[in-house]
């Protein structure tokens, strides 16, 4: 059966202020299936990773202008694609850089730029007329022809790939009657439908399209539940524009119920074959006043999948990647979905998955009449033993419900909820953990919360390394481990959860470098982490040389005007001490590789007092030198930050506490040294630049085939 899981927030939304838009115009896929590109409805596009639920970079018009089209990305070109005020295409270029920005002014006003994974942009005007984003380039003022009638106008639109071609699919309205327009390019044709009527005033709310079995089909919703299937033919379409419109056949997919009233905001979509996801519309068996997300079966008419969504819905629905990106209140939400392929008896809900031989044994496949009417099928002679094995083995373990070990967390001790919750994870499938996790995480932080006597951190650390939490279902889970000083959940949470807030990342921050060193050597973490800063701070090195753009001796020498107490704070590397212990710096790597958004943490950070920002620029110091040393090793396997994270957190320390930093005198000292790494970098990347052409020219020479044991190559740099 189809699955929702467990969601998290992507971004926040601003609506307008009677609420009847979310605020956001469209979301559209990247190249690589962790990025979305999420257009507003005023001036802005965002480009956000996915699995971090984090903004990458923005890029908003000027003043005055408005965004009239969802930016789309060409994987084609690395470009993004958008439309200003209806007539003027941007293409800008290189990751939302700030550069290399082409503006097109074009003739006639355009509803919407597509564009498939590997095809071209296409951008189809307000009258009908389609063209190629290249054609544009070449002539942007050429004379844009009317396809539509007088008093038509664009409705809904999309593009298909089919056999290898593009379809452009548009519905428009004209005085309460409905028409669909299939149009392809190269060789370019349109042919006009007619849509039929559905009862008075009434217009389609959502359409939808999927390609199967070498047809298009269109899935329309109206605001009486009715949704609608009308199948497209892609051959046969001839090269003559269809100017008379041929009456589209339709059949009723699903009859969805609408309570009291009629449906205002509410949308379908296509996900596959058989299932179609739906918001807006009741719940068959909840209450009103409530909204859902479902996914219903469309070769068997069942439900199989609903989520409550808090907040106003707003009719809008997007899916890539398993995927649902749902606008809902103020909260821009991504919920997992799963399709596998559906029978009658899991459509039924009556086909059990166990982990037994059983199932698999094909003589004990359940009849028709143990699926329809819940009659015991026979087992056959090897099926009955293998079961009675399997029983035998399970004995001492009973097998609790989901619903079952909630109950038992609300009153049970420690040690048998631990036991119990590892058998559950033991004997349970991934897809049933998903949503099973998240609620007994939420079980056990409530009672703890509750119960200052109760707390389980084997428990929560098992469910933690199942991968199926985040910190959006659980939000109190961390607060939590801090306020018990769990550091090594906190570890765990910070290594497994991609959406920790940077309130509560400034939090551990605080926590760790405030903790005693002896308080945070008693403490067990993570032994691949430790590891590497065992290997970083008791290993002797010998020698350092000039890596990264920076050595201490040569950047003294070089600045007369360093002090003498500076010389001997940037001795050799092999004499540097780390300011704190072996387990708190494990501790604050962690925190240097959570994923973060600088205008959010930034705030925070400024929370933390002189003191603790003085050691943790001293460690990020001492870090930034052990990693500048050619006797270094890179350590692959191990977890460990980054260059570039670690100087990224220097700059966000200096952003949030310049101005105490310069008024501390014990500073002084420290930021002099900070600011001959900056020194020494930008010597570096200036020298580079001097040989970049002669490095480019090596890189494109071939090696020659036979070289001997001993030769010696002459090679002149230009």
């Amino acid at each position: 059966m189809a699955a929702l899981y467990e969601g998290y927030t992507l971004c926040g939304l601003v609506p307008d202020q009677n609420l009847s838009s979310s605020g956001i115009q469209g979301i559209e896929e990247e190249r690589d299936r962790d990025h979305v590109v999420v257009t507003d409805s005023t001036r802005s596009v965002t480009l956000y990773k996915v699995s971090d639920q984090k903004p990458l970079g923005s890029w908003t018009v000027k003043q005055g202008q408005k965004l009239t089209c969802p930016a789309v990305f060409n994987s084609q070109t690395n470009e993004y694609v958008a439309v200003t005020d209806n007539k003027c295409v941007i293409d800008r270029r290189e990751h939302f850089c700030l550069f290399r920005v082409l503006f097109l002014q074009v003739s006639s006003d355009v509803w919407k730029v597509h564009c498939t994974h590997g095809g071209e942009p296409v951008v189809l005007f307000q009258r009908g007329a389609v063209r190629l984003l290249d054609s544009l380039l070449a002539a942007p003022q050429q004379p844009i022809e009317e396809v539509l009638a007088q008093e038509e106008t664009i409705r809904w639109s999309t593009i298909i790939v089919a056999e290898t071609q593009q379809f452009i699919i548009i519905t428009t309205e004209q005085k309460g009657e409905h028409f669909l327009y299939l149009q392809r390019l190269n060789p370019n044709s349109v042919q006009r439908y007619r849509l039929e009527r559905e009862e008075p005033g009434l217009s389609p709310l959502s359409f939808s399209a999927i390609y199967k079995d070498k047809h298009i089909c269109l899935l329309y919703l109206y605001p009486n539940g009715h949704m609608y299937q009308s199948v497209l033919s892609v051959r046969g379409l001839g090269t003559e524009e269809g100017v008379q419109a041929l009456p589209l056949p339709r059949s009723l997919l699903l009859g969805l119920p609408v309570g009291d009233g009629q449906l205002e905001a509410a949308s379908a979509m296509a996900l596959d074959e058989a299932h179609v996801a739906v918001v807006g519309v009741p719940h068959p068996s909840a209450g009103g006043g409530k909204d859902f997300l479902c996914i219903w079966n469309t070769n068997f008419q069942t439900l199989q999948a609903g989520k409550e969504m808090a907040g106003k819905i707003y009719g809008q629905l997007w899916s890539y990647s398993n995927k649902v990106f749902i606008p809902h209140g103020k909260t821009l939400s991504i919920i997992p979905f799963e399709c596998p392929k559906s029978s009658l008896a899991s459509a039924l809900g009556k086909l059990k998955h166990t982990k037994t031989e059983e199932s698999k044994t094909p003589n004990s496949v359940p009849s028709w009449n143990n699926i329809l009417h819940g009659e015991k099928a026979q087992p056959s002679k090897t099926a009955e033993t293998r079961r009675t094995r399997t029983t035998r083995k399970s004995q001492s373990t009973t097998n609790l419900t989901t619903d079952q070990v909630l109950e038992l967390i609300k009153t049970a001790p420690v040690e048998e909820i631990q036991k119990e919750v590892e058998g559950f994870l033991t004997r349970s499938e991934f897809q049933d953990l998903q949503p099973s996790v998240g609620q007994l995480a939420l079980t056990l932080v409530s009672r703890s919360l509750a119960d200052p006597a109760f707390y389980s951190s084997s428990t929560l650390a098992q469910l933690v390394h199942t991968r199926c939490l985040c910190h959006s279902v659980c939000p109190d889970l961390v607060l939590l481990a801090l306020e018990k000083k769990d550091y090594f959940l906190c570890q765990l949470c910070l290594q497994f959860f991609p959406d920790i807030p940077e309130a509560v990342t400034c939090a551990c921050l605080k926590a760790f470098i405030s903790m005693p060193d002896v308080d945070a050597e008693k403490v067990s973490l993570e032994p691949n982490s430790v590891t590497f800063m065992e290997n970083l701070i008791t290993r002797d090195r010998a020698e350092a040389g000039l890596q990264n753009g920076f050595s201490p001796t040569s950047s003294v020498v070089n600045d007369r005007q360093t002090r003498a107490e500076d010389k001997k704070k940037a001795s050799a590397p092999s004499q540097l001490i780390c300011p704190v212990g072996l387990h708190k710096a494990v501790l604050i790597n962690e925190i240097l590789q959570t994923p973060y958004s600088d205008t959010f943490l930034l705030p925070h950070l400024k929370d933390l007092s002189s003191q603790n920002v003085m050691l943790f620029l001293q460690y990020l110091q001492f870090l930034y030198l052990k990693y500048s040393q050619d006797a270094f090793p890179q350590m692959e396997g191990f977890r460990s930050p980054s260059l570039s994270q670690i100087m990224d957190w220097v700059c966000l320390l200096l952003d949030a506490h310049f101005t105490v930093l310069v008024m501390t005198p014990e500073a002084k000292g420290l930021l002099l040294n900070l600011h001959s790494f900056v020194k020494s970098q930008v010597r570096l990347v200036s020298e580079l630049g001097k040989i970049e052409g002669s490095l480019q020219q090596l890189h494109k020479m071939k090696a020659k085939e036979s070289i001997g044991q001993y030769s010696i190559e002459i090679i002149e740099l230009f």
